[in-house]
């Protein structure tokens, strides 16, 4: 496991240099574990109308969803300061979470700190509250 936290590490910190933050200047970097091990990443991407601005941990899951994986089972966030998710950001994972879902921060330092998608969203609004 530790081998493949290192390998989204990497992933997200160098999706992190791809940033294109002109405004915020805020790099940001992610990358997704789906449950079939297979990895993806993303970076944020700001537009001038601030509405159109997509944040890394989205790019990195649509990028997933658009290859056919619907069970995200770990999310890497990198940022110089170490970031959490935003609120869209974790509504979105509640769509596609494994029910052990990790989400992982990293900083410049090398620091980590590994949450429960539950820990950090608890009591998010699922498919299950509308399928039945």
């Amino acid at each position: 496991m530790k081998e493949k936290i290192k390998k989204l590490r990497k992933l997200a910190h160098k999706a992190s240099t791809l940033s294109h933050s002109p405004y915020s200047k805020a790099k940001v970097g992610s990358a997704v574990e789906m449950s079939d091990g297979s990895l993806f990443s993303g970076c944020n991407i700001e537009n001038s109308s601030f509405g159109g601005t997509i944040c890394a941990e989205r790019v990195a899951i649509f990028k997933a969803i658009s290859e056919g994986k619907k069970s995200i089972k770990r999310v890497y966030v990198y940022t110089v300061e170490g970031w959490p998710p935003c609120g869209l950001c974790r509504q979105v994972m509640s769509e596609f979470a494994h029910k052990d879902l990790e989400i992982i921060i990293g900083n410049k330092k090398g620091e980590e700190k590994t949450y429960s998608f539950n820990t950090l969203f608890p009591l998010a609004f699922t498919p299950d509250h509308l399928i039945k």
